[in-house]
């Protein structure tokens, strides 16, 4: 038997979210048995332990949208029990039971190898949002990223912390922008050479071109403020959009992309081809710095995630929450 955390749908409609103790007879199908070490909270955890069932469809559900830790059984000759390893997309913890249990079953075309460098607990402190934060500087990167600040929005969440990190210590000048001035100093700590307010991009005269000002952008936020920014963009310079917080709609015009070249980049971390999610992990264990990592964390226990979970939904949760599901 084994502890997970089990979101069950009630008489009345609602769920409701809680430790149980399953068997192996219990868990999905799947090529590879992994015995979980760590996972993390993301938004869409936030939304599938919440309330209203989010983006569950079939109950009970075993959230948990990312995890890392050791092969316990395969019956795929690419994996071994022993090998360290890492998931994160292919809608684990939506359509397929994740994360939060200390047993997991999944297709080995899910898995990458944990790269030299990293530990399963840094791979979680890592996590979809830094695996994602890192798909997006490496579009930045294959698109050009120009002279000057690149901006970062939504700096302080999980996508905005790790992407700041990775671009200051690849050496780019980096401005965060925050809705809550007290993350200033976290996003200094980080490497963000300047401090942009939510106020400052949306309180700007509002037109379809302003003045040249970023070299490249990581949108972890969306809608208005994705509106806004490209306008501000240097001329070819590229935008990577990662996040829908703000929304899905985009209020924008063309004009951006007509008159100043600018290219809107969408990253999707669900269903990377296997070799770009090799590539993204390898990179991840080389350029980021992880004693920039560790001011990230926030240690978690599987008892704690129905209270993380509405948490991160009303925004209220900085850096990377890291859950030890054997705690």
């Amino acid at each position: 038997m084994f502890n997970a955390l089990v979101v069950n749908k009630n008489d009345d409609g609602k769920t409701s979210a809680a430790v149980e103790q399953l068997g192996l007879d219990d868990l999905p199908n799947g090529d590879v048995t992994v015995a979980v070490e760590y996972s993390t909270v993301n938004y869409k955890d936030g939304l599938c332990i919440g309330p209203g069932g989010g983006l569950v469809r079939n109950y009970p559900h075993v959230p948990g949208i990312d995890f890392a830790g050791t092969v316990e059984a395969s019956d795929d000759p690419r994996y071994k029990a022993g090998d360290k390893v890492v998931l994160t997309g292919w809608r684990v913890g939506e359509a397929h039971w994740g994360g939060y249990s200390q047993k997991a079953r999944v297709k080995a075309d899910w898995l990458v190898p944990l790269p030299a460098g990293l530990d399963t607990r840094q791979a979680m402190a890592v996590g979809t949002a830094g695996f994602t934060a890192m798909l997006a500087v490496m579009a930045l990167e294959d698109h050009g990223i120009k002279e000057g600040p690149v901006l970062v929005t939504g700096a302080a969440g999980g996508v905005g912390s790790v992407a700041t990190a990775i671009l200051a210590n690849l050496g780019h000048k980096v401005a965060g922008v925050t809705g809550r001035p007290e993350t200033a100093e976290y996003l200094e700590a980080l490497g963000a050479s300047q401090i942009v307010s939510r106020e400052e991009i949306n309180e700007t005269v509002k037109r379809p071109l302003e003045g040249e000002t970023w070299g490249g952008c990581v949108d972890a936020v969306g809608s208005a403020m994705l509106a806004r920014v490209l306008g501000q963009m240097q001329y070819g310079a590229s935008v990577a959009a990662v996040g829908l917080a703000g929304g899905a709609g985009l209020p924008a015009t063309v004009i951006p992309f007509l008159l100043r070249g600018v290219n809107l980049l969408g990253i999707d971390s669900v269903m990377q081809p296997y070799d770009n999610r090799l590539r993204a992990w390898e990179r991840i264990a080389k350029d980021l710095p992880m004693d920039k990592l560790e001011a990230m964390v926030r240690p978690a226990t599987l008892s704690d995630l129905p209270a993380l979970g509405a948490d991160i939904l009303n925004g209220q949760v900085q850096g990377r929450i890291v859950v030890d599901v054997n705690a």
